[in-house]
């Protein structure tokens, strides 16, 4: 009988691969979780407006308008730039950038950001971590890589629990507030132009946050001298997996992160499937091992469903729903 490949090459249980390096992070004392508040304009230097502009239907191009100084000769050269029959997109582009930083510079002092972290003591047990006392399920690329590359999950980038040695994994969320929310209701424009600003506010401030963490509060990159640009490219040691990206697609996790940072000390609250409000929240992990990266998860057969929810301890089909981005195939053994 013929054997699918895809099979053959990785099972759902798990059977994982610790990345060892010379250059490992060393474990931390846990700590308490730690509120840092920032202000609008010390956060705007971080907002990658690549993403402000595809929410608004702009290709990322138009975005280096956000890298002018903002003379009229610099954003005349920028403009000319553009070929003929992109040039009135541009303009439009230039407009936009414009409102939103009198808008940045009319809510400074009105809004503010806030971020919650905390450094926990940690190791993996296949593909769980154990993060203080909770257990943080995680799932495992399965789909065929021809290439022979590793077929990774996130615990992959902390110690096992085999090794006898404790690792350091760190757990966060960013908000802007409730008073975003509701700001303009009476005027669209306005109301969707904060909104959006909002999403790159908290992310930015997570940003700013997390170069914080690295250099200081975990100090695993205490030298470390990066420009916003190289910030933005991620061009620093480590990673910080939000909640919906591939590498952790499962929403209902923010549960777990709640019970680990207590997300109402900055305004967070979790619906009853795992959404947070405000809308304009993050959370996630960061992970120091210089070998992390960032990856999708891709589709996952029936036996990992089944088993990921076990370690949920959560109804499969209440799983599924979940992890709808991830796609189950049921065609995968």
């Amino acid at each position: 009988m013929a054997i699918c490949t895809i099979c053959v090459v990785i099972h759902f249980s798990p059977r994982f691969k610790y990345f060892t390096s010379t250059n490992q992070t060393n474990p931390m004392n846990p700590q308490p979780s730690t509120v840092l508040t920032y202000s609008l304009h010390e956060v705007t230097p971080y907002i990658n407006w690549i993403y402000f502009f595809h929410a608004w239907g702009f290709q990322p191009r138009y975005a280096t308008i956000a890298h002018l100084h903002g003379c009229d000769s610099c954003r005349a050269l920028w403009l000319a730039g553009f070929p003929e029959e992109e040039r009135s997109k541009a303009a439009e582009a230039m407009q936009l950038h414009k409102e939103a930083l009198r808008m940045l510079d009319q809510l400074d002092g009105v809004l503010s950001v806030q971020s919650v972290f905390r450094l926990c003591r940690a190791n993996a047990d296949g593909d769980n971590l154990l993060i203080e006392d909770v257990t943080f399920p995680l799932l495992r690329q399965q789909t065929f890589h021809a290439d022979g590359s590793p077929y990774l999950c996130l615990s992959d980038f902390v110690r096992p629990l085999s090794s006898g040695v404790a690792d350091t994994v760190g757990v966060f969320a960013s908000s802007v507030g409730n008073q975003a929310e509701g700001a303009f209701s009476h005027d669209p424009y306005k109301h969707l132009l904060v909104q959006t600003l909002s999403d790159r506010l908290a992310e930015a401030a997570t940003e700013k946050m997390h170069q914080y963490v690295r250099r200081t509060a975990w100090g695993y990159a205490p030298d470390e001298q990066l420009s916003i640009p190289d910030l933005l490219a991620e061009k620093f040691q480590g990673i910080r997996p939000a909640v919906g990206y591939p590498s952790l697609p499962d929403q209902s996790v923010n549960f777990l992160l709640d019970s680990l940072l207590d997300m109402k000390q900055i305004g967070i609250t979790l619906t009853e499937n795992g959404a947070m409000s405000p809308h304009a929240s993050v959370c996630g992990l960061m992970l120091a091992h210089p070998a992390a990266r960032y990856f999708s998860v891709g589709k996952i057969n029936e036996d990992q469903l089944e088993d990921y929810a076990r370690r949920r301890g959560m109804p499969r089909e209440t799983v599924r729903k979940f992890l709808a981005a991830v796609e189950c195939d049921t065609g995968m053994q």
